[in-house]
């Protein structure tokens, strides 16, 4: 049975149907909500107890009792200690990893490195074959002299095209200033005197096509864009042909080798990258804790790490980061979870990268408190009980709930003292008042 199948049908059992009405809930909407937030192992227990209710009931209608009165165990109430774990899992990896990939269509011509391999950042994993990026850097090369030779040419142009326009403009001046004395003189007609007056106002025009930089005649910009273009796409190649020679980003060990001698860089299965490599000095462990309990984890609380490969031994972590924004936790779940690291604090530690290890946090504990099975709580219309008995009487005392364990819960309240029983399994329909008869666990 899946969890939703089991809340489902559990929500059945908490409802009351009466007939010709719509069901109603027994349990307040604040149970309910607590409710949701429980671990599976601790629904279930809650769950056992109710059906163990519903059992007795059907028992009881048939002629179970003894004069009216309910049979139920008993235990003390008794104080200790109660803790309340997040237990999650989620898997082992480095402090600091990095996927080495390529993007150059090169033939792989040398490996360099193993699985297993401690490297050191800047180190050579591998070697490509460069004939083609050569190549590429020879045209870069040749496009960005062209470049730079037709800017050249360009400049003498316009430097020499400069020094024309000058002389034409100063030779146009001079003919105007001398026409405009003639036709002062009547020598000159004024139909000569405009003609040289648009003379001079052309040689002025051609003047002002030049491109001046402090006062010099300079090349149109767009034999500079050009330059520029060229000597991007030639560094860019440049840095291509650095990259035939593979190296490693991060001090670390080399996790995965993905490829082999005779293939091409930027074709490996899967997208894989060539190498993994991860910094294992340091281990950690990623977890998605659930947005329900995310407010009790804070940074710096120990963990209890366990797995497979420790052997019943344990690892202390610490929490060291915790995401500010939370993401989908999936399978159609409307749940949001926030991915958390721990680090593993020994660095001599059996764990390894790429396992699954489970994380014990302890989110509050109590010590020398009052302590019962949280099956053995009631929800009244007053609030939450416990039902003890005195006298074969049940007396329902209000508690307040503290620290929960997956089993146990802190109980606070007035009512609470040494000497009191009160029934681990108690049946939801048990009231104040009620008489019943002891009998002792079994």
């Amino acid at each position: 049975m899946t969890d939703q199948e089991f809340e489902k049908e559990l929500a059945g059992l908490m409802t009351e149907d009466v007939p010709g009405k719509k069901k109603k809930e027994k349990w307040p909407g604040r149970v309910w909500r607590r409710w949701k937030s429980w671990s599976r192992k601790k629904k279930i227990m809650v769950g056992v107890a109710v059906l163990a209710a519903t059992l007795f009931l059907v028992v009881k209608g048939k002629g179970g009792g003894n004069d009216g009165a309910i049979m139920v165990s008993t235990i003390p109430l008794s104080k200790g200690d109660v803790e309340e774990v997040l237990s999650i899992s989620g898997p082992i990896s480095g402090t600091d990893s990095a996927e080495v990939v390529s993007r150059l269509h090169a033939e792989i011509l040398e490996i360099l490195v193993k699985e297993g391999d401690k490297v050191k950042e800047g180190q050579i994993l591998a070697r490509l074959d460069p004939e083609d990026v050569q190549k590429e850097v020879e045209i870069a090369q040749n496009a960005y002299n062209l470049a730079i030779a037709e800017r050249n040419e360009a400049q003498i142009q316009a430097e020499a095209g400069y020094g024309k326009a000058l002389q034409d403009e100063q030779a146009a001046k001079r003919d105007y200033d001398r026409k405009a004395m003639l036709y002062a003189g009547g020598d000159v007609s004024l139909m000569e005197l405009e003609a040289a007056k648009d003379t001079l106002a052309e040689a002025s025009r051609q003047v002002a096509t030049f491109t001046l930089k402090n006062g010099k005649p300079v090349a149109n910009e767009s034999f500079d864009l050009r330059i520029r273009n060229a000597e991007f796409e030639l560094e860019k190649k440049r840095k291509e042909l650095e990259e035939v020679e593979v190296t490693s980003p991060i001090d670390g060990t080399v996790v995965r080798v993905n490829s082999r001698v005779g293939r091409f860089a930027d074709t490996v299965d899967a997208d894989r990258p060539l190498f993994s490599i991860d910094n294992l000095e340091k281990l950690e462990m990623r977890i998605n804790v659930s947005e329900y309990s995310i407010g009790k984890v804070k940074v710096g609380q120990k963990a209890e790490i366990s797995a497979d490969i420790l052997g019943g031994e344990t690892e202390e972590g610490v929490i060291t980061s915790i995401s500010p924004t939370g993401e989908e936790k999936g399978g159609g779940s409307t749940e949001r979870v926030i991915p958390t690291t721990i680090q593993i604090q020994n660095s001599d530690t059996k764990l390894i990268a790429g396992i699954t290890a489970r994380a014990q946090i302890v989110l509050n504990e109590s010590k020398d408190t009052w302590v019962v099975p949280m099956g053995a709580l009631v929800e009244k219309e007053n609030g939450t009980c416990l039902a003890t008995v005195e006298n074969n009487v049940v007396k329902m005392i209000p508690v307040e709930i503290g620290v929960e364990s997956d089993v146990n819960v802190e109980v606070k309240g007035e009512g609470l003292a040494e000497g009191i029983f009160y029934i681990p399994s108690p049946m939801a329909f048990l009231e104040d008042g009620m008489a019943v008869v002891t009998a002792p666990m079994q």
